[in-house]
């Protein structure tokens, strides 16, 4: 009884006592990057979002403008290259709202669908800083086939998306679900490659749809590269919530003198529109 009661003191003491204690972490001077967004979908206008990166603990402004006239590189000269045509990109702010993404360069001309000739991003900005990047645009890989099942003797149903990957080379895609709007929050949005299937692939999901609903199927096939970058963007999302976990970088396909991180790659999907009925 008496290591009993000796055992409860023991323990009422320690959580009266202080435990928390500051500690100070000393910061080393934040270098920034430059970031490019740079999508190419063909029949679509040319569109580039050119920022400038800011301290992970850095304030967010209250005001919205603030913090774009604080992350936007304006005044910069961007340039595609494309079978001997330029194609300039103006300093002007452009939003897309199927994707919704703000670009603050862009050119309304159409990107050309063509899988021989590459594309080349030269970017100068205002203070002589350059960054460079090439990218080719893929051939389109179709669904064959959109498949509902509903659960037995329940409301709800699955969708199953077949389509046939490419033999004889090393594929990646970007599969992406939205319900109702191709501008709501995707139900799924995964990066995969072709290293564990062939041929014949199908993408399911759970039984979750009720009849009526309006599904969009979109698969993207996407190089190497955006691949990468998105593998990266996801780990560097999941470390940052992680307390214990390390820094993780980003995987860009971008260079220059500007210390740049970012993407430049093509957007070559197809999507199905599919209404949930029996």
């Amino acid at each position: 009884m008496r290591q009993l009661l000796f055992f409860a003191l023991s323990i009422a003491i320690l959580w009266s006592c202080d435990l928390e204690k500051e500690i100070e972490i000393q910061l080393p001077d934040y270098e920034p990057s430059i970031v490019v967004e740079c999508y190419l979908e063909p029949d679509q206008p040319f569109a580039l979002l050119l920022t400038e990166s800011t301290p992970y603990f850095e304030p967010f402004p209250d005001d919205i403008s603030d913090y774009l006239d604080a992350t936007l590189l304006d005044s910069a000269e961007v340039e595609i290259l494309h079978k001997g045509t330029i194609y300039s990109l103006q300093n002007q702010l452009f939003f897309d709202p199927v994707k919704q993404k703000i670009y603050n360069y862009y050119l309304p001309v159409s990107v050309p669908y063509d899988t021989d000739s590459p594309f080349e991003l030269r970017i100068t900005t205002k203070d002589g800083r350059t960054i460079e990047a090439s990218t080719k645009l893929l051939p389109r890989v179709a669904i064959d086939s959109i498949v509902v099942e509903f659960q037995e003797n329940d409301t709800l149903a699955r969708l199953l998306t077949y389509f046939t990957d490419p033999p004889e080379q090393e594929n990646y895609y970007r599969r992406m679900l939205h319900e109702e709007s191709l501008d709501s929050t995707a139900r799924q949005d995964f990066p995969t490659d072709d290293r564990i299937f062939n041929g014949d692939v199908v993408f399911g999901t759970t039984f979750d749809f009720s009849e009526g609903t309006v599904v969009f199927n979109t698969l993207y096939h996407i190089d190497e590269d955006y691949y990468k970058f998105l593998e990266s963007v996801n780990g560097a999302i999941n470390a940052s919530l992680n307390p214990f976990a390390q820094p993780s970088s980003i995987i860009s396909n971008v260079t220059g003198t500007g210390n740049p991180i970012g993407i430049f790659t093509g957007l070559v999907y197809d999507r199905v529109e599919t209404i949930i009925q029996r």
